[in-house]
Formats: C-alpha cells, structure tokens, sequence
C-alpha cells in the first residue's frame, strides 16, 4: 500500500479528526501528575497496561516521528503535556504554540487546511493514551466482529464544548489474547457540527516498542460497510519515532516569523 502525500492524506480522511484540547500548560511545572485511575473502565485499565502504562505515559514530555512520504517527508513534534506541536515538511511548516494555530508557507503552496492538520496524526498516532485525556465519557460499545474473531470495545465521548467537535464519537476495540488495541473506529462532525451515524475504522496490528511504550509502527484504514469491515484502503508508517521526558525550548513551537495565524472552525 502507497504511503500518503501531506495533501492527499487531507482528502482521503476528509473531515476525520480526532476532538482535541487545545490548552496551554506552564512550562514551570517540574513534573507530570499521575490521577487515579479509577474512573477509566476495566477493559480500557488493560489497553493502557497492555501498552506499557499509563504512568510511563504520562511521565514522557516529548513525542516525535516521521511520516516517509514520497519526495516530501513530514517530521512531527508534540509536547505532551501541553499539547504544543509542529509539523515540518520540505516547503511548509505549521503548529500550535499554546495559543494559536500557525502556518508557514513561503511560496504559498499548501493547499490543505493547517488547522485541521497539523495535530491530526498525532491524537491517531498517541492511541489508546490520548483516551485518557479530560472531558470524555465512557460507554459501552457493541463487539466488533473481523475475519471471525470478536474484539471487545469501548464507546468514547465528549463532554459538551470539549474539544472541537464535541459531538464526535469514538469506539477503541482491543485484542482479547493481548488487550492491545486492535481497532478505531470513528464519526465526523469537523466542518459540518452535525452527529453522524456513519462510523470509519482504522486497523491497528503493527507495533513498536519505544521507551517501555507501544507504539505504532504503522496505521491502515479499511473500506467497510456500516460496521462490515472490508479490504484495506490506506496506509501511513511511522519512523524514526521518539519519546523522553525532556521538553523542547518553547521557542521550537513558536510561531514563526513570516508565519499566519490560521483559526479552527468550531462546532
């Protein structure tokens, strides 16, 4: 399967972020808060253990990785207590500096919508953690049947104005041998703030362990029919990837000169 090109991985995805918080956190705080955990249904517990932990999580600062596209790599940096980030490709560059959006695009090349993407692969890529932020509501989810093995699920919500698109949901499938995340499936309300009923799923089979963390190697989507999951579509790998407790400067993150602050549309 081809790798995905900065633009056509816009396209293909259409409106399919996942909801963020995007909310700045002091960069004087020495060290990361562990909550209870005791809120987080059990089957969710044993997808954070099974991916080395909640706790291990969350002491890490920095995350990094590089999306191999052909002819236009993109490396991507987040903080990840804050959720400051950057992406850098050849011609453009765009990110959250803990206020605002930014893009910086010389010669005016980028076609795709910066506030959409530029923190998009990372609440894909930091999968099941990022399910631990504030704000969600956790539910039930029916099973999910693949190839003739059943995989146990999770209904993930938000609270009303979390994020930018509240109204999305998210069903975490996992693995009943290893309790390591299997699958994602997601609705889109981005652009629209309308619910929807039709649900896109990603397939994850491909790990990499970094930092006592599983993580992924690389994420594929499938075509599908209501919950009838069919051949794959699509395929983005991730390399070089990185995570520690040190935090860049927050001059990496800051908004360039010659960059544009861009908004995100809010539902």
């Amino acid at each position: 399967m081809k790798k995905i090109t900065i633009l056509a991985l816009v396209l293909i995805l259409g409106s399919c972020k996942p909801n963020v918080k995007q909310k700045a956190v002091q960069n004087s705080v020495p060290e990361k808060s562990v909550e209870p955990h005791s809120h987080y249904p059990d089957v969710l517990m044993q997808v954070f253990d099974a991916h080395g932990g909640l706790e291990q999580w969350k002491q890490q600062r920095t995350l990094s990785y590089i999306i191999p596209n052909p002819d236009n790599p993109e490396t991507h940096t987040v903080d990840l207590w804050s959720r400051k980030d950057r992406v850098d490709a050849k011609e453009v560059s765009m990110g959250f500096d803990g206020e605002e959006i930014w893009l910086l695009d010389p010669e005016s090349t980028y076609k795709g919508d910066a506030a959409f993407y530029h923190n998009l692969m990372f609440y894909f890529y930091a999968m099941p953690f990022v399910l631990a932020d504030d704000g969600i509501v956790y539910g039930e989810a029916d099973v999910l049947r693949f190839e003739g093995k059943e995989f146990p699920g999770v209904k993930i919500a938000y609270e009303s104005g979390v994020g930018v698109s509240s109204k999305d949901e998210y069903f975490i499938h996992t693995d009943p041998d290893t309790h390591q995340m299997a699958w994602l499936g997601y609705t889109v309300t981005y652009r629209t703030g309308e619910k929807s009923d039709n649900v896109k799923w990603i397939r994850y089979n491909d790990w990499q362990t970094v930092n006592e963390l599983v993580l992924p190697k690389s994420i594929t989507w499938y075509n599908y029919e209501g919950r009838d999951i069919l051949d794959p579509k699509s395929t983005v790998t991730f390399e070089d990837v990185a995570v520690g407790t040190t935090p860049k400067p927050k001059e990496f993150y800051a908004k360039p000169e010659g960059a544009i602050s861009v908004e995100a549309k809010k539902n």
